[in-house]
């Protein structure tokens, strides 16, 4: 008898007392963790955006004790980091042969802010990473055949995990601000949300960011809830307004261009703060300085800027075209703050995000609700007002997105850095799932089944991409043309540590081969010669994949002449020549050749 009434028990929980939500927590537990096995298995690709290697190797310099230093030279940054120091110098006797851009030892990095490199190092003290190419086992290559680069998979994993604790955030942050049936649907929606999948395992920034967002919002939530009461506790407020500040300097320190969101904050704080509301954006705005600060103090201690070389990405684009202003090595920064290129530049590439990625917000046609729930009033007043902070976020996010759009956004049109709209993914799949929900509630269904039909429905439409994914012809996980990792290491591992590799993919090199490499510069003769002549370091080995040998290369050599990198690979490759002037002259070939490239050096090393 004791037995049968436990049974009942342990039955009626299952149905309706504490184990019904136990019961569903673990087979959503279970089904996300099917879906996270499933795509790694039929979607999962290497690396494909250099900042995704740019930061893993930094990344690994910070694990290695080697500081914040880099193995990918940009041009530009080799020549801010002399200007500098030559700068700093010039009160003192000036010494022959002296290293001013730092690159005979470790240069620093000017392009990322650190709190993600930062992290992937931490998760790399952790983890096991193995960097050699693993040839041998399963599941890393096939049939002899590499396939997966572990480290890739590994930081891919964690980002997953990431995209795990927007989904939860979303849920918490929906219940709040709506009831729970808004929570599930727009968990759900983050959950099948293609795009946010490609981000996880891009190896970008962009999740840990939606999260230092999602937690962003949930302090101004808070503000906006203690201001409306009573008696409302003002140390409390300007405690979360702090802490509002300090994460908007957290996500700068994450991206950059984030860091304009601190102009929405003031904004909310000042328009729905309690009456000591200027205090409250003071103190966002304070804390906010105090975190960014230390890092600008760096930068400009090392380059003379405050923001590095990333500084200088609203003229890429404007009066530099590409990434010339990257790669070159006698930089004209006069022009990189001319006002009429860089209002063409907006303009266009306003003109492009508002056709392109605003009516699919989200990665999904589900974003579409948002856009036309914007009309819809709302019984509560913490969903208006903080549907205004969304709208202001968007707002910041399109006009800054839009000046800071470099090459990086032509080479991977959705998934790269300097997207920021897609962090107000989560948000517009709350707004829009809740007017969905409301349309759904006008219509008299003869069973309650049915609304949830409706929903689950809804859920698979707006999941069609994610679901075609999955359901299509299994995809290669190497990411060729043009990063082959096996004949990347290959090439870096003949060269000596402390020389000097040039290449078109030098955050691949560096990544990958482990070794430091400076960008391709923009001709063949002058601006390579000037890296050995001004920096006393001469180039002595060259990588060139089809990231080069891909593009038209007879109207490169119309364009560039007769120093151009076309001209000189349509003689190497099709006339088997080399200039006579060019240092670099012998090839490996036979079985000691490489597949996936030209490599050239001045020895022969294999």
């Amino acid at each position: 008898m004791y037995i049968g009434e436990l049974v009942q028990d342990l039955i009626h929980k299952l149905e309706v007392g504490a184990g019904r939500r136990v019961l569903r927590v673990a087979t959503l537990t279970v089904v996300v963790m099917a879906l996270v096995f499933l795509y790694d298995l039929r979607a999962y690709r290497n690396f494909s955006t250099p900042e995704a290697m740019d930061m893993a190797q930094l990344a690994r310099n910070i694990a290695e004790g080697n500081g914040y230093t880099t193995l990918f030279l940009r041009p530009l940054s080799l020549y801010l980091v002399q200007q500098n120091n030559e700068a700093r110098q010039a009160a003192a006797p000036l010494t022959a042969g002296a290293d001013f851009a730092q690159i005979q030892t470790a240069h620093p990095d000017l392009a990322n802010p650190p709190v993600y490199p930062i992290v992937l190092a931490g998760l790399m003290k952790v983890l096991p990473f193995h960097f050699n190419v693993e040839m041998k086992k399963s599941f890393w290559s096939g049939d002899g055949r590499f396939l997966r680069y572990q480290p890739d998979f590994y930081i891919a994993v964690f980002n997953e995990f990431l995209l795990l604790g927007v989904m939860a955030l979303t849920f918490f942050l929906a219940r709040k601000l709506f009831d729970p049936a808004a929570a599930w649907l727009s968990a759900l929606l983050v959950l099948g949300c293609a795009l946010l999948w490609r981000f996880s395992v891009s190896g970008l920034s962009t999740l840990l960011l939606m999260v230092i967002f999602l937690g962003l919002t949930w302090c101004m939530l808070k503000i906006e809830e203690l201001a409306r009461e009573s008696q409302p506790r003002p140390e409390w407020l300007l405690a979360l307004a702090a802490m509002a500040g300090g994460l908007a300097g957290m996500g700068a320190l994450t991206r950059y261009s984030f860091g304009w969101v601190i102009i929405p904050v003031v904004v909310f704080l000042g328009l729905f703060g309690s009456q000591r509301r200027m205090w409250q954006a003071m103190a966002a705005l304070g804390m906010f300085a105090m975190v960014l600060s230390p890092w600008v103090i760096r930068n400009w201690m090392v380059s003379g800027t405050p923001f590095g070389t990333a500084g200088y990405a609203i003229a890429e684009g404007a009066y530099f075209p590409g990434t010339v202003l990257e790669q070159s090595a006698h930089p004209d920064l006069n022009y990189a703050l001319l006002l009429k290129p860089i209002l063409h530049k907006f303009i266009l590439n306003l003109r492009g995000i508002l056709e392109n990625d605003v009516p699919k917000l989200g990665g999904s046609w589900a974003g579409m609700f948002f856009l036309t729930g914007l009309l819809l009033g709302f019984r509560s007043l913490a969903a208006r007002r903080m549907r205004y902070f969304l709208l202001l976020c968007l707002g910041t996010f399109i006009i800054f997105q839009a000046l800071g759009m470099t090459g990086l956004s032509t080479r991977s049109p959705e998934v790269n850095s300097e997207n920021l709209i897609v962090l107000t993914a989560p948000l517009v799949f709350i707004y829009g799932g809740v007017f969905f929900l409301t349309l759904l509630r006008q219509i008299k269904l003869p069973a309650t089944q049915l609304h949830y039909a409706v929903i689950a429905f809804f859920v698979v439409v707006a999941s069609l991409p994610m679901i075609f994914t999955l359901c299509t012809s299994k995809a290669s996980p190497v990411v060729y043309p043009p990063y082959y990792p096996p004949d990347i290491q290959k090439t870096a591992g003949w060269m000596q540590k402390n020389e000097l590799m040039m290449s078109d993919v030098p955050w691949a090199v560096a990544w990958y081969g482990h070794h430091q490499c400076v960008w391709l510069t923009l001709n063949m003769q002058e601006d390579f010669n000037a890296i050995g002549d001004n920096y006393q370091k001469p180039v002595t080995g060259l990588y060139l994949t089809p990231e080069t040998m891909d593009v038209p290369l007879l109207s490169d050599c119309a364009r560039g002449g007769d120093n151009s990198w076309g001209r000189f690979l349509l003689k190497a490759l099709a006339q088997n020549q080399i200039s006579t002037t060019f240092p670099l002259t012998h090839a490996p070939s036979g079985s000691a050749g490489v597949a996936s490239g030209l490599f050239l050096t001045d020895r022969v090393r294999w």
